[in-house]
């Protein structure tokens, strides 16, 4: 996914800092230990944040140790990991390689070809394990591919693919929490997508690549106005998260969503006010 789901760790207990930081080499242990090796180089802090929600919602058992790795070969790291790892690797891994397949079909990328063609057994594999997230996520980015190659700058429509695609993954189990998981899930799914878009609209406008909010570059007031879009979009997101009964890391996951997700946000325009000033 995007990257921006990682916490605030100025806001955050020594505990809460070394829970996180366990959960996220549980995740990129998984990785390896269910694709292989080179899988670890699709870790993102956007699935670290789905294990730390479902895991506090349904509560699994643990597992935790204290090891070196190659990538980490001199100093041992805690990790821990449970049945939830094992799912947000292998949705991890689903999006990486659709992800792959998509830069190879739009930029004709040789090592994005190169990346999916090895991750493709994988992906089949996995597929067969989940075909509704699977298939959510196929369709979501096929209907967003549509819009970017037909250039049609519509937000809410850019935003909704990959809202959809997000809420089916948030989705583990049909179950009492599934339709809350999916609103959550869509509405992070779009806020993540407009923050995206956001960031980048600088450099695709430069490139002539496609984004939905390439009328707005240039104008004087855009902090303002998509300040105030994410903020509506991260309101529902979080009233479905309230409706959880979460107890587990909850403060974990409120520092994720109210202020790690805007730490890049604000950086960017912080650092285009100092450029205005100078």
């Amino acid at each position: 996914m995007f990257g921006y789901l990682a916490p605030d760790p100025s806001r955050l207990t020594p505990e809460e800092l070394a829970r996180y930081k366990a959960c996220y080499c549980g995740l990129c242990r998984c990785l390896q230990d269910r694709h292989g090796v080179a899988s670890r180089l699709t870790l993102n802090y956007d699935m670290t944040f789905l294990v730390l929600l479902l895991q506090s919602l349904y509560e699994p058992e643990e597992r935790a140790g204290d090891e070196t790795c190659l990538i980490h070969p001199f100093r041992s790291r805690l990790w821990q990991r449970s049945e939830v790892t094992a799912y947000a690797a292998d949705l991890n891994l689903a999006l990486a390689y659709l992800k792959r397949k998509d830069d190879w079909d739009d930029d004709g990328s040789l090592l994005a070809l190169s990346q999916a063609k090895a991750m493709r057994k994988a992906y089949e594999r996995i597929c067969g394990l989940y075909p509704r997230q699977c298939g959510a996520m196929k369709s979501g980015l096929a209907a967003l591919g549509k819009l970017e190659s037909e250039r049609i700058e519509d937000p809410d429509a850019a935003a909704a693919c990959f809202g959809s695609l997000l809420g089916e993954v948030f989705v583990w189990r049909e179950d009492r929490w599934s339709d809350t998981l999916r609103s959550m899930g869509d509405a992070l799914g779009r806020a993540l997508y407009v923050m995206d878009a956001c960031m980048d609209l600088p450099a695709d406008a430069a490139r002539n690549r496609y984004n939905p909010f390439r009328r707005f570059y240039g104008l004087p007031d855009n902090e303002d106005r998509f300040r105030s879009i994410l903020r509506m979009l991260m309101g529902d997101c979080i009233r479905a998260f309230d409706r959880l009964p979460l107890v587990q890391d909850a403060a974990l996951l409120k520092n994720i969503l109210c202020l790690g997700l805007w730490t890049q946000f604000d950086r960017r325009y912080k650092a285009k006010k100092e450029e205005k000033d100078d």
